[in-house]
């Protein structure tokens, strides 16, 4: 059924959440009625600005009289505060990654499904223009069938901005091994070809110890830098790399077995090129096309948004699916489908880069066999195999 009044919206988080918070306005038919946090200073700061209710306890934040909730808190505990939501009866938008462990991903699943509420992913890396217009590109057949593909997601920045990010010794960037955070390179090349992780093996980039003792090397002991190889179901192979590398950007390069499709490494990395060999193209196509992409008609504000335009994107597609009833692209099945890619990738690399199997949790059978794996690296868990 179509929803024609405003959906209420709280969000959880204020660091990473106040862009999502700004960007739930009345033209995408959002209005803000509450925020929550711990970080008691920077959440009554942010209430004030936008006039809204404020909330220390997630808890007493679901009983705020809302529609969804939109989750940004820390990277490793969204399932259980997004499965909390659909129980008391919110549709759910979560940042990255959708879950920490394959157990948290079965359930999650199995909460969304008996909730029957909207449950959106909020991977935004797919939705930069490039990425937009490659999936467009790949759906009338420009390049042919996907073979093999690339995404990078290389984030370096300086000791002094790293630790601003990560405050306290047991910060959960501190801890992380960056395979984890494979969203941003996975996601597009998923969106753009329409399909999903198998199998995977992970490698991780040995420790910069220079770098390290920058950030004071007691504090940090995940790997920032890690390489993953990954089956995809249609036989297509795709390399990853991620985050703290020299070299900042983000890149996407898709093989078809006519063409080939990717965004400048040099000069404007917003630019797409097109390349085909001159025993695919048609008579008079080019067999080189470089242009800039723009946005979609309903999408001119999202330049003014941060990732590329992709926080638009996140919450429009939420509002969207909201108000017809429908589920996203961006699902709860794609969600963990990249997040326990991750969660593999890294069990591989602890099993020297061996090759890991990416449960595929659409299937019932699949969950059952790992609905009681709560294996995690989480400073205090038990891990389990």
């Amino acid at each position: 059924m179509a929803l024609k009044k405003m959906i209420r919206v709280g969000v959880v988080g204020v660091g990473r959440g106040s862009g999502f918070a700004r960007g739930a306005v009345e033209s995408l038919g959002m209005k803000l009625v509450a925020l929550c946090d711990t970080w008691e200073e920077k959440l009554n700061t942010l209430g004030k600005e936008l006039n809204v209710s404020t909330y220390t306890d997630y808890d007493k934040f679901l009983e705020h009289d809302m529609d969804a909730v939109i989750l940004a808190n820390y990277f490793h505990q969204h399932a259980p505060f997004a499965i909390k939501a659909l129980k008391a009866g919110m549709h759910v938008m979560s940042e990255t990654s959708a879950c920490f462990t394959l157990a948290e991903g079965v359930a999650l699943i199995e909460a969304v499904e008996k909730s029957g509420k909207i449950y959106l992913f909020a991977e935004n890396y797919p939705y930069m223009a490039f990425n937009l217009e490659m999936r467009k590109l790949y759906r009338k057949g420009a390049i042919g069938k996907f073979l093999y593909g690339e995404g990078e997601y290389v984030h370096s920045m300086g000791s002094a901005d790293a630790q601003s990010i990560s405050p306290g010794r047991g910060h959960w960037r501190k801890w992380l091994p960056k395979i984890y955070y494979c969203t941003h390179s996975l996601g597009p090349v998923m969106y753009i070809t329409d399909t999903m992780p198998v199998k995977v093996n992970g490698f991780e980039i040995p420790h910069d110890y220079d770098y390290q003792s920058a950030l004071k090397e007691k504090e940090w002991s995940g790997n920032g830098k890690s390489c993953m190889v990954v089956r995809m179901d249609n036989g297509a192979t795709v390399k990853l790399l991620h985050v703290s590398l020299r070299g900042n950007g983000n890149w996407v390069r898709i093989h078809g077995n006519m063409g080939l499709m990717e965004n400048l490494r040099t000069a404007n990395q917003n630019m797409l090129r097109i390349r085909k060999e001159p025993f695919d193209k048609k008579p008079g196509e080019p067999s080189e096309m470089i242009y800039k992409p723009e946005f979609p008609s309903y999408a001119r504000d999202a330049s003014r948004h941060g990732h590329g335009g992709g926080d638009f994107f996140t919450n429009y597609f939420f509002a969207q699916a909201i108000k017809t009833g429908e589920q996203p692209y961006m699902d709860v099945y794609r969600g963990v489908a990249m997040s326990v890619a991750g969660i593999q990738a890294y069990r591989s690399v602890l099993n020297d880069s061996n090759t890991i199997d990416v449960p595929d949790f659409r299937k019932k059978s699949e969950r059952a066999k790992y609905s009681g794996d709560d294996w995690s690296i989480e400073p205090g868990c038990k891990k389990k195999k």
